[in-house]
């Protein structure tokens, strides 16, 4: 009897199931088990990294969520969304005009009793548009699929974004009604954007003369669409907020410097226009003297700015309209950003104890 070969296989059983030739799906971001709180400031509790999707051949996306402690009803939410040229950014970043206060602009937003949710999205370095909307439609439905365990109100949401943060939020408020995977989403009230570009084909017309290329190939709106906007019309009109307005757009508010180098003021001019040729409530206040990322401006001018925003997202998560411009607004001024009466929430000044 021959010796038995040690490097013979051994025979696998029958019922013994073998490696799965394909790899297994990624979790559901709705059912995996959400973060455990931290209390940053008193009456606030904060769920950090969140995953709200896991987009094929890329890192989970995550959110963190702000929530009032405790909470009254299910509450109204403010999607915030960050600026970085589409390229870099933190999504817990309101820019480094807020980066002193103390309690910070979520924390604030939140203790006034509204659910603030900063998402995640892919950057240009890994996805092209309109991969960047997809994610933020994505992070909608996941606030759908969650309210109910959240304490939130899906359809009390209003969008909120500063600089290419305020692109996206604006695009997606425009197209969050438009069909798409992943079933119902949060129903957007509002948009607010921050001195935010909204048509990148006329981005060259908008400048001062030499200060923008529409052909080059390394430009931030370039690397966002994958080629020059001037050699990629389809997709720089695709990218327009300016050129997806419907009259099914919800309200909007645009702030914006007069004297912002980076993105001109002529670009929420455009969206403006845009919005009240639809017949969609607008509230434009161009801010003077005011440069990108609100540099240039008094202290006090940016507790303003901040008010305003906030009067305008309590008023369009409010429980009740009657209308579709209820307590709005509408229309374009300059100078005064807002004080005490666009700011129902009642949010502390940061000079405040």
């Amino acid at each position: 009897m021959p010796p038995e070969d040690p490097m013979q296989e051994e025979a696998v059983p029958q019922d013994v199931p073998s490696f799965p030739p394909e790899l297994p799906a990624p979790p559901d971001p709705a059912r995996l088990p959400l973060p455990p709180p931290a209390r940053p400031a008193p009456g606030v509790r904060l769920l950090r990294g969140a995953v709200y999707a896991v987009p094929d051949g890329s890192r989970p996306l995550e959110t963190d969520l702000w929530l009032p402690e405790p909470a009254d009803g299910p509450l109204p939410v403010v999607v915030f969304v960050h600026g970085g040229g589409w390229r870099t950014g933190l999504r817990n970043d309101l820019g480094p005009r807020f980066r002193h206060w103390r309690p910070g602009p979520f924390a604030r937003l939140a203790a006034s009793g509204l659910a603030v949710v900063c998402p995640d999205y892919r950057l240009s370095g890994e996805a092209r548009h309109p991969a960047q909307l997809d994610d933020l439609r994505a992070l909608l439905v996941w606030l759908r699929d969650r309210a109910g365990e959240l304490g939130l109100d899906p359809d009390r949401v209003v969008l909120w974004g500063e600089s290419a943060g305020g692109h996206l939020a604006a695009l997606t408020a425009l197209t969050a009604g438009a069909a798409g995977p992943g079933g119902p989403a949060a129903t957007v009230r509002g948009c607010v954007t921050w001195y935010a570009p909204t048509d990148l084909t006329r981005l060259a017309e908008d400048h001062r003369p030499g200060r923008f290329d529409p052909e080059d190939p390394a430009s931030r709106e370039a690397l966002l669409l994958g080629a020059a906007p001037a050699t990629a019309p389809g997709p720089a009109r695709d990218a327009s907020p300016a050129l997806r307005v419907t009259p099914a757009a919800p309200p909007f508010l645009l702030l914006h410097g007069t004297e912002d180098q980076l993105v001109p003021c002529a670009q929420s001019d455009r969206l403006t226009t845009a919005l009240r040729a639809a017949g969609v409530p607008v509230e434009q206040v161009r801010v003077p003297g005011a440069n990108h990322l609100w540099v240039g401006l008094a202290e006090e001018e940016v507790e303003r700015v901040f008010a305003r925003t906030a009067g305008f997202v309590s008023r369009h998560c409010a429980r009740e309209t009657e209308g579709p411009a209820a307590g709005q607004t509408e229309g374009q001024t300059e100078g005064q950003t807002g004080g005490q009466e666009d700011n129902p929430l009642g949010i502390r000044s940061s000079e405040e104890p």
